[in-house]
């Protein structure tokens, strides 16, 4: 009897959930192009920069800067003309000799306008820094400026290695 009731109870509940899912209501997303997708993923373009305003102060201290950094690099072009002469005569001389001696002191000297050069760069660089805390845009002149300096930092230290390969390790 049990068998009969499980075959009736099967009977009925197979059509009913088989009807159920047969029926039509309508109820399924549609798999036309939604709005969304008709969108690209591409990055919106960028707003127009805003023009540069010209700041009196700081075009003063870049002018500044620039006027040390041209100073700075008559000064380290004749010191490294004089280092170099003295770098000649110390090849062939013991460490610790006259000429070795005359050649350190003069490149102790080509590091000081390194130095000087150095700091100019670190005060551009506190210039760029402050100007872009405050969200100011990028200042041409100022970017310039930071990219000579950068150069002239290049070149004396390349100058300096240079010379100091020349001369006898202590």
């Amino acid at each position: 009897m049990q068998k009969v009731v499980l075959i009736a109870s099967v009977a009925l509940f197979v059509p009913v959930t088989v009807a159920g899912c047969s029926r039509d209501t309508n109820t399924y997303p549609s798999l036309a192009q939604r709005p969304a997708e008709t969108r690209g993923f591409a990055e919106p373009a960028a707003p127009a920069p805003e023009p540069i305003r010209a700041d009196p102060a700081l075009d003063t201290a870049i002018a500044g800067l620039t006027t040390r950094l041209a100073a700075i690099k008559v000064g380290f072009d004749r010191d490294a003309g004089q280092t170099e002469r003295a770098a000649a005569a110390a090849q062939g001389r013991a460490v610790g000799s006259d000429a070795w001696l005359t050649a350190q002191t003069a490149l102790a000297a080509l590091d000081d306008w390194r130095a000087q050069a150095s700091s100019l760069a670190s005060d551009a660089g506190e210039l760029a820094s402050t100007r872009a805390a405050t969200l100011a845009p990028a200042y041409p002149a100022l970017d310039d400026l930071q990219a000579a300096l950068t150069a002239e930092v290049a070149r004396q230290d390349a100058t300096i290695d240079r010379i100091q390969a020349a001369l006898p390790g202590a």
